[in-house]
């Protein structure tokens, strides 16, 4: 018996239970965990935590009669790119527990409308033994419903979607149907499934200070190299003291005297694991697993509610926090002041992780906060913790935390609902904006009402920047919070954030179709941009942020081609960039056409890809400013960009078809 090894395509593995009975988590190497499969209603299983075969969950159906059908319908956008997997390799895994019934009959549906055809194999028959059966299925096996050849590989399996719209199980006799660990593989690529099911979960937060971990071994592993530390480069990369050794066990035990850690874990820590999978028979042996991570809590309290820095908390609000490790009593202080909350003593332990002040909050005021822990032996000071009240100084802009922030941002507030003006802080030292007074060098000035903004001038590239907002009465200073903010990596030409539906006259109007000047009117250019009636830019189809342009062509013996006029940045030389980066989507239903990029009305660049307007899953796009400068644009004044769909100079008769453009940048080389 050939003995093949496997690469992972995508697993569906049980979360926590949500809306329409569970929520499905998807792996794979191109989306990161925690991409959604939302369940339809119309889902015949429900979500069951008792005897899973893995993790916390599985599905479970309760058949009542002979011959009844269980299936999971589900919106899957996996967006895989299918097109080189082998369709006489690829199969379909499962493990399914039906007590003492016989399985019978499992159904796939899979390309969404496109491409919708029914799937059955009748030989797929589980035993009548109590327990979970892996069952593996070759898609090979699958024929079209109503006879028809099996397609050659998994992207004309799927329609060339991606998506797979139900998967069907028959049962025999009345009784209960369990399925966990659904997943689709690939035996043609050489490299094993690796390991997966970590315990304790990834992100998980232990009580304890020792641990037993453990994890699913793939089939083809005789043995595991475990990568353990609290250093994430270390177990990355393989250094320093992450490698503890090869086992044949699937768990390991840290925390006890004997075993890594010997003293116990340390608690504030977090520790990083990874387990290769090995077989030393086959050549492409060890398969590198993912890493994997677990904290333990800290001894002093956390995760406060209202989070530190909230704003424009209710009056009647009770404090909360999660104590910290071995915590048996806490202590609260509230002051007005940070040196307050910092210095005070002698507060009357308590045995809630709540608190509740005496009397309500006052309005437009700063608080400041702090939990001491005490266990057995000690007493572990908290952090400094704040919040406002309503009428305070607030709605900052950047948000406080934002990142990829424009390096031409204006800083923006609202001020506080009785102060006369505001003093404002800024810059790149955070403790000397926290700190600063009128005589510092961060302090920006002092606002008058009405005039609640502030330009820096123009930004560095990935740099962090803090402000503070102090709300100045006739008789008083009140310290505003500390708000921080980091600057993107990149120079943004337009992410279409910015776009509204606000018509025109009115001052506010911002229509994407209003900048990105198209083919509506005429017909020599078959481009149309936006959506025919609010929201006018797409706001489901995104790459990043919320909005994207969505950008339909037609060319029928034309070429489709949208224009914006740059405002900035026109000067693409200014911040040391040499890369013009865009993403796009489109669809594999739209007819094939290039896509090319027009800089300065006349330098035109070509995608390679003579039909990239039928990807279908988002796609970073870039090319170097060079390839323009080569045809004689000035990159220190860029004055327009377009995007076109077609051949620019040589028109022929073409096809239609809807793609999406977002996150238009410039870049630095890569370090």
């Amino acid at each position: 018996m050939t003995k093949f090894t496997f690469s992972l395509i995508a697993v569906i593995a049980l979360s926590t239970t949500v809306a329409f009975g569970g929520e499905w988590i998807i792996f794979s190497d191109e989306l990161p965990p925690g991409a959604d499969l939302a369940l339809h209603g119309n889902s015949q299983f429900v979500v069951s935590n008792s005897n899973p075969y893995q993790g916390a969950n599985h599905l479970k159906r309760d058949f009542a009669t002979w011959g009844d059908w269980a299936w999971i319908t589900g919106v899957m956008s996996l967006n895989l790119d299918l097109s080189n997997i082998d369709f006489d390799t690829a199969y379909i895994e499962f493990y399914i527990d039906g007590g003492t019934n016989a399985i019978g009959y499992l159904e796939l549906r899979l390309g969404g409308a496109a491409w919708d055809p029914d799937f059955q194999n009748t030989s797929v028959t589980v035993d009548d033994q109590p327990g979970y059966e892996l069952v593996k299925v070759m898609l090979k096996d699958f024929t079209r419903t109503g006879g028809g050849a099996s397609p050659t590989n998994l992207d004309e399996f799927t329609g060339g979607t991606g998506m797979i719209d139900r998967i069907s199980w028959g049962f025999g006799a009345a009784g209960d149907l369990f399925v966990d660990e659904v997943r689709i593989l690939d035996a043609a690529g050489g490299v094993t499934a690796i390991a997966s099911n970590p315990d304790p979960e990834d992100g998980a937060m232990l009580e304890a200070t020792w641990v037993n971990l453990s994890w699913r071994a793939e089939d083809s592993a005789v043995s595991h190299d475990v990568y353990l530390s609290d250093n994430f480069d270390d177990v990355d990369n393989g250094t320093g003291d992450a490698f503890r050794g090869n086992q044949i066990a699937a768990d390991f035990i840290i925390g006890f005297p004997g075993f890594p850690y010997p003293d116990g874990l340390v608690p504030g820590t977090t520790y990083y694991w990874r387990i290769d999978e090995v077989n030393e028979a086959d050549p492409n042996s060890p398969w590198r697993g993912d890493i994997w991570r677990f904290s333990i809590p800290p001894k002093t309290a956390y995760s406060p509610d209202p989070i530190d820095g909230a704003e424009f908390v209710d009056l009647g609000a009770t404090l909360s926090w999660t104590p910290g490790y071995g915590a048996k009593l806490h202590t609260v202080y509230l002051g007005d002041s940070f040196e307050d909350a910092s210095n005070a003593t002698g507060g009357a332990p308590r045995g809630t992780a709540t608190y509740k002040p005496a009397s309500p909050l006052e309005a437009e005021k700063v608080y400041y906060w702090r939990v001491d822990e005490f266990d057995i032996v000690e007493t572990h000071k908290g952090d400094i913790w704040s919040f406002t009240t309503p009428g305070a100084v607030g709605n900052a802009q950047p948000a406080n935390g934002a990142v990829d922030v424009a390096l031409v941002a204006t800083l923006n507030w609202t001020p506080a609902d009785t102060a006369v003006s505001s003093d404002l802080y800024f810059g790149t030292d955070a403790d000397a904006v926290k700190n600063a007074t009128t005589a510092s060098p961060e302090y920006a000035g002092n606002k008058a009402l009405g005039s609640e903004s502030y330009d820096p001038g123009k930004l560095a590239l990935n740099a962090d920047y803090s402000w503070r907002v102090d709300a100045v009465y006739a008789d008083k200073t009140v310290k505003g919070l500390l708000w921080s903010f980091t600057t993107a990596a990149f120079v943004g030409i337009d992410d279409f954030e910015a776009y509204n539906d606000v018509e025109m006259p009115d001052p506010n109007s911002n229509i994407i179709f209003n900048s990105w000047i198209d083919g509506f009117g005429t017909t020599t250019n078959g481009a149309l941009v936006g959506n025919d009636f609010p929201p006018y830019a797409e706001q489901t189809i995104v790459h990043g942020g919320a909005q994207s342009m969505i950008y339909r062509y037609d060319n029928a013996n034309r070429t489709s081609e949208a224009t914006v006029t740059l405002v900035y940045p026109r000067d693409w030389t200014e911040d040391g960039g040499t890369q013009l980066s865009l993403w796009f989507r489109g669809d594999s239903a739209n007819a094939a056409e290039r896509m090319y990029v027009a800089v300065g009305g006349s330098a035109v660049v070509y995608h390679d890809d003579p039909a990239v307007a039928q990807t279908s899953t988002w796609t970073e796009w870039v090319i170097p400013l060079q390839a323009f400068a080569d045809q004689g644009v000035n990159l220190g004044d860029v004055n327009t960009i377009s995007i076109g769909l077609g051949d620019r100079n040589n028109v022929v008769a073409g096809g239609s078809g809807v793609v999406y453009i977002d996150d238009i940048r410039l870049y630095r080389p890569a370090q």
